[in-house]
């Protein structure tokens, strides 16, 4: 055997054992697929690949035969998203609204490859999932110009779903209408009390009557069942392009960088790496003096940031509130659960409802 008979044969070999690794690589894969489907989290994780490529490529001894390791690794993984995209496509989501809303927009983008369940508003989306109907509810939370979404939260603090990532949509409201229709000709504006209060200055200058609905597209859809040029919805470019209508006026809403944060529900918690440095918890306090002041303190002193501190009232007990924040840091570890132990201590009622990386990244 000549020296390239030989060194054929080396690569041969190499082959094979790479086909047999290969094959345990995909399963592993397969595994992760089914815990991301369960708990909707997104194939790709940019800061997560971007990490094992540089760990991985230190383990290559020859600095030459580093950048191609790092091109076939990259590969690699591309491979096991492809695997991972196709064993979890079909995943079921529901959202609030029909085609069109925002919500709908966002589950398209965060689950490319799913099975869209439009529901009639808010609830029904979380009890679909609650009831087995769905494995994942896509909701808002909070928009940067209008605030919270009240009854979203509502439902976080009595429901029995885990918050496992959120993705934030850039939001850009439209004046639509039957084809025809102008600023001039509308006399009345319907749409959902966000998008008319993200829009109100546009709304007040045109001297407008506005009628609430409970979702933008269903807005639109009405419009157009309407057919009549003195009623405009406000809502997408897609809602208007699925009902035949059109854009009459682009952005309209007062802040230009208007953005609606999206929360992936699921009946299943994230655990290990796929925690992250951010967590949502909801907690009502006992009655006596200084229980609040002492649950904040309590967060502080264990070196955890709230980026977010708000109260709700209880739907359940009149004139009772529950608070939620959203914090920064590892409540996974050790201070995290020295913390949650404190906080047990002065709370009625404690949560933990998700920990998470947040702001999904998306290819």
């Amino acid at each position: 055997m000549n020296e390239l008979d030989r060194q054929r044969a080396v690569i041969n070999e190499t082959d094979k054992e790479m086909a047999r690794l290969f094959e345990i690589r995909m399963n592993a894969a397969a595994k992760i697929a089914g815990y991301k489907k369960e708990r909707g989290l997104p194939v790709y994780d940019a800061e997560r690949e971007a990490a094992i490529v540089a760990k991985n490529t230190e383990n290559v001894s020859d600095p030459a035969l580093r950048g191609y390791y790092a091109d076939f690794i990259t590969h690699t993984m591309k491979v096991s998203r492809d695997y991972q995209t196709a064993l979890i496509s079909g995943v079921s989501v529901a959202y609030s609204g029909v085609e069109g809303a925002f919500a709908s927009i966002a589950a398209r983008a965060l689950f490319p490859q799913g099975r869209f369940f439009p529901q009639r508003d808010f609830e029904a989306a979380y009890q679909a999932v609650v009831d087995g109907d769905c494995e994942i509810a896509v909701l808002p939370v909070e928009n940067s110009f209008a605030g919270e979404v009240g009854t979203v939260i509502d439902l976080i603090f009595s429901g029995p779903l885990y918050m496992n990532d959120t993705y934030e949509l850039t939001v850009h409201q439209n004046l639509i209408g039957v084809p025809g229709a102008t600023e001039d000709t509308v006399r009345k504006v319907i749409s959902h009390p966000q998008a008319l209060s993200q829009c109100a200055e546009y709304i007040r200058a045109r001297g407008y009557e506005t009628e609430e609905f409970s979702n933008t597209a269903l807005a639109a859809k009405h419009v157009a069942a309407l057919a009549d040029p003195t009623v405009a919805a406000i809502g997408t470019v897609e809602a208007a392009q699925i009902y035949g209508l059109s854009v009459i006026s682009r952005s309209i809403n007062t802040g230009r960088d208007n953005t609606t944060r999206f929360a992936v529900l699921s009946r299943r918690e994230n655990d290990g790496e796929h925690t992250g440095n951010k967590f949502f918890l909801v907690f009502s306090v006992k009655n006596q003096a200084g229980a609040l002041a002492e649950a904040i303190n309590i967060i502080g002193k264990h070196g955890y940031n709230m980026s977010a501190l708000h109260s709700r009232p209880r739907k359940d007990l009149p004139w009772k509130y529950y608070f939620y924040i959203e914090g920064e840091g590892d409540v996974n570890s050790d201070e995290g659960r020295a913390m949650m132990d404190e906080l047990s201590a002065v709370c009625s009622r404690l949560r933990l409802v998700g920990s998470y990386r947040g702001g999904a990244d998306l290819v």
